[in-house]
């Protein structure tokens, strides 16, 4: 009846966690040799944040983030196009989270080692390869110099090993590598002076030019202010024939690439280009994504997360929704068991919701409204409402919350996804 899972990340590891809590045996396989807190800064909207708080983790989300209260959109010239509030000031019953990935990641690392043992994830071996076998599923591990690392069999195997997923790469061999937006996003994490609320995540801009910044973390200062540790990501739109494959996808960003472009939006609640000089580090990444799949299920096994539905940074959504693909597939286990019959009725309701969420997120998600602006007022504007409505802007917001499942109304007063106290 044991659940195999391939990948320690957001994904496998709230998978673990929720599985503990309705009896089911788990055993993650990680391809790293010791996982580290990497990464840099994300937000869980309050649908993931609720589900993390059914698992019992909200006291240990605020040890490691920030409740975020503000989402706020700028124009090219630093003016205000609108702000709404997040969260529990918004009305949710459950808070929204500016947070680094990788504490994240180590805060579900502990309490699945401490729930389910400290073997319950088995470092520096990869799935390479599965089968079925009478009882479920057998599976192959290879260790990191690629010798065998023997076999596991299980009930399933559910591989949430990324968006460079060998199982997704098996399935769909013909697939190539994941596609390209033509953005370059380069990220960093600034010690700096609050800004807006101190609690605001900000984004300036446009597609083809475009800054975001949030805190994840308070601080005080050198000279003994209130500060904030920013997280920020500068977006870039390059030529097509821009390198973004010649290196690493997480290699270190070269300030002459891009901060010419921010260099004058010094910006009255923002220095923008002072917070890209004060970052002790900077990274590039390529904006990618793949296309949704017309299949996740095959037998005993299923993609998860970023294998089964890598998608645009945009709406924040990333790992909410492996979380939420996590919760779906623990209450169906709990519904039908260990059995193939779960796997797909979890990929019935997931696959076709965040496939239009990844498509949602190409054409820019809520941030549209900061093309709207910019292509109608390029020279900025006096008055909001003469270049785009407030209808226009409530019907973005909105739109988008309903798409991705956390309109207020909606998360509020549905059922929770996995019973409470309900075991196999």
């Amino acid at each position: 009846m044991t659940v195999l899972i391939a990948g320690a990340g957001i994904a496998g590891l709230t998978l673990a966690l929720s599985l503990e809590r309705i009896g089911v045996p788990v055993r993650i396989f990680e391809s790293v040799a010791e996982i580290r807190p990497l990464g840099v800064g994300i937000n869980l909207q309050p649908h993931a944040v609720r589900e993390l708080d059914e698992l019992g983790l909200l006291d240990r989300l605020d040890a490691i983030g920030l409740r975020t209260a503000e989402v706020a959109y700028f124009s090219s010239h630093g003016q205000p196009i609108w702000a709404e509030p997040r969260g529990r000031a918004a009305g949710y019953r459950w808070p929204q989270y500016s947070v680094h990935r990788g504490k994240l990641q180590m805060m579900l690392l502990q309490a699945v080692r401490e729930r389910l043992g400290p073997d319950a994830v088995r470092c520096g071996v990869s799935v390479t390869g599965w089968r079925e076998n009478g009882e479920g599923v057998e599976i192959d591990l290879s260790g990191r110099d690629g010798s065998g690392a023997g076999t596991e069999r299980g009930a399933l195997f559910i591989a949430a090993d990324g968006i460079h997923s060998t199982a997704r790469a098996a399935l769909y061999p013909d697939e190539g590598a994941p596609a390209w937006s033509g953005i370059v996003m380069w990220r960093g994490v600034t010690r700096g002076p609050r800004f807006l609320t101190g609690r605001s995540m900000a984004m300036a801009g446009c597609k083809p030019r475009k800054f975001v910044c949030y805190p994840i973390e308070d601080i005080t200062l050198e000279d003994g202010s209130e500060g904030a540790l920013i997280n920020w990501i500068a977006d870039l739109k390059l030529p097509d024939d821009y390198l973004w494959r010649r290196e690493d996808w997480n290699r270190p960003g070269v300030l002459a690439d891009f901060l010419p472009r921010f260099a004058d939006w010094h910006f009255d609640w923002l220095d923008v280009p002072a917070v890209i000089r004060a970052a002790e580090h900077v990274f590039e990444y390529p904006m990618v994504d793949r296309d949704p799949l017309p299949r996740w299920t095959h037998g005993p096994m299923t993609l998860m997360g970023d294998a089964a539905h890598p998608m645009y940074p945009i709406g924040s959504n990333g790992a909410s929704q492996a979380i939420l693909d996590a919760r779906v597939l623990t209450r169906e286990i709990l519904r039908q068991g260990c059995v193939p019959a779960a796997l797909e009725a979890y990929e019935e309701e997931r696959r076709p919701a965040t496939g239009r969420i990844v498509l949602a997120n190409r054409a820019d998600g809520p941030d549209k409204v900061l093309d709207v602006v910019e292509e109608r007022a390029p020279d900025g504007f006096e008055q909001i409402d003469q270049v785009l409505s407030a209808e226009e802007l409530a019907e973005t917001a909105a739109g988008y919350k309903k798409l991705a499942g956390f309109d207020v109304d909606g998360l509020n007063q549905r059922p929770s996804i996995v019973p409470p106290a309900a075991r196999v």
